[in-house]
């Protein structure tokens, strides 16, 4: 299959982009290469991607090119592009409008126009549409508390809007909480193992007893590989089965890495989610998927790759 990945150079992106060439398809990825953190690390996570014979790569940005011959013959799009994170998008709204909404607006109008033999849309979506308590399944109200939240549903919205006047045959994944291997730098897991691996401060934000569920990589891509076989117009949670405190998160580092935390809290940072626990009943019931790696394997994981990266 013709398959097209936005956000391909990406922490998901370059992930999934690997298992669809494992599976077989043909990909082609697109990324802006917006410096939300340094290029120099998508430019990594593409390194082994590039020489891949089924494979091509498209620098451009969705906000502005041209689209229609971008989309023209694929059969699959994954939807990943986004501008990420919660503090940021408080200071810089007009970003976070344009990279969420604009963009997937102009991906949809192209799609529409020119996307003649897809099969189906899957957009990326996350737990942030829920709001502060995002536990439960996918009826649960959807009542986001950071911008970055608002815009991602003001996105899945106009996705829906396309699916219902034209038919876009539409699948919404929405990640919580995903970790491992090529995280971002900004994302907590990420920023705990660097402070460990460099001795510096730990930096907790709030009382610490904010609540993720957690999702390793492979998990998360196994699933979104698994939706593409979804009905048009169904919706999923992708989520591990563990939950976890920031002060539990932070107790596991310890004892992976033989090192003790020097923590440093800092106040709450405003729009942040409280509790967030996947319910995945329907994509296992759809699908027969189950998250295969525990927190404390993928956190075993992602210290190695930090620390190789350190070296």
């Amino acid at each position: 299959m013709r398959c097209l990945v936005t956000g391909a150079a990406g922490f998901i992106g370059s992930h999934l982009c690997e298992r669809l060439l494992q599976e077989g398809h043909e990909v082609v990825g697109v990324d802006a290469f917006i410096p939300y953190y340094d290029p120099a690390i998508k430019e990594r996570n593409l390194a082994e991607l590039v020489s891949k014979p089924r494979f091509r790569f498209y620098r451009l940005d969705l906000r502005s090119e041209d689209l229609g011959e971008l989309v023209a013959s694929a059969e699959y799009i994954f939807h990943l592009a986004a501008m990420p994170g919660l503090v940021q998008a408080w200071r810089d709204f007009e970003g976070y409008w344009t990279c969420n909404v604009l963009a997937t607006h102009r991906l949809l109008e192209a799609v529409r126009t020119s996307a003649h033999n897809l099969r189906r849309f899957l957009y990326i979506s996350t737990s942030s549409v829920y709001g502060r308590y995002a536990s439960g399944d996918e009826s649960l109200p959807l009542k986001p508390v950071s911008p970055y939240g608002v815009t991602k549903l003001a996105a899945e919205h106009l996705c829906r809007a396309h699916a219902e006047a034209y038919s876009l045959p539409l699948v919404v994944l929405r990640y919580f909480s995903v970790y491992g291997p090529r995280q971002r730098p900004d994302m907590a897991y990420h920023r705990f193992i660097r402070a460990l691996l460099l001795g510096e401060p730990l930096i907790v934000y709030g009382d610490g007893m904010q609540v993720r569920g957690n999702t390793y990589i492979s998990d998360c891509i196994e699933a979104t590989i698994l939706a593409m076989d979804a009905c048009p117009g169904e919706t999923y949670n992708i989520g591990g089965g563990e939950a976890a405190t920031v002060w539990d998160i932070i107790r596991k580092l310890e004892r992976i890495s033989g090192r003790q935390a020097h923590i440093r809290q800092e106040p709450a940072r405003p729009g942040d989610q409280r509790y967030t626990f996947a319910d995945t009943t329907k994509l296992r019931l759809h699908f027969s998927w189950e998250p295969k790696i525990g927190l404390d394997e993928g956190l075993y994981q992602q210290w190695l790759w930090q620390r190789e990266q350190l070296r």
